[in-house]
């Protein structure tokens, strides 16, 4: 079975929501859009809906796929797969950080000045392409 990670990309107009992580650990300080790893039985969608709920008590809803990458994490071939995701009420607004510090909306051009993790940079150009193919998207908010 492939080792996958799932990383959410939340958007509000031009920006993308990203979390910088606790101190600590091999990615501690540094920036990340949020997810995990895929657990056994679990699909993508599901993981970023635990994964959203767990690191930030909020809700979300998983969209299409957007990007792809590999890296090597303890020395295991890894996939990542970014989804969509919007979130349900006001969003980050009611964010309880768990696993993070601080958490803001960037666009590109300042997420690739940022510490940002190894494995997240990779899917920048297919998120820039994303960006660039989809300018009206505005909001990525539900209610309930």
């Amino acid at each position: 079975m492939e080792a996958v990670s799932v990383a959410g990309i939340a958007r509000r107009g031009n920006e993308l929501f990203i979390a910088r992580r606790v101190i600590g650990g091999s990615l501690g300080g540094k920036w990340e859009f949020p997810g995990g790893k895929v657990e056994a039985g679990e699909g993508a969608e599901e993981a970023l809906v635990r994964e959203f709920q767990e690191e930030f008590s909020l809700p979300v809803h998983a969209g299409e796929e957007l990007a792809r990458a590999e890296f090597i994490h303890r020395g295991v071939k890894r996939a990542l797969r970014a989804y969509l995701v919007c979130f349900v009420s006001s969003g980050p607004a009611e964010a309880v950080l768990s696993c993070h510090e601080e958490w803001k909306w960037a666009p590109v051009e300042e997420i690739e000045k940022l510490d940002f993790a190894p494995s997240d940079l990779k899917l920048l150009p297919a998120l820039k392409a994303y960006l660039k193919a989809n300018p009206h998207v505005h909001s990525l908010e539900t209610s309930t």
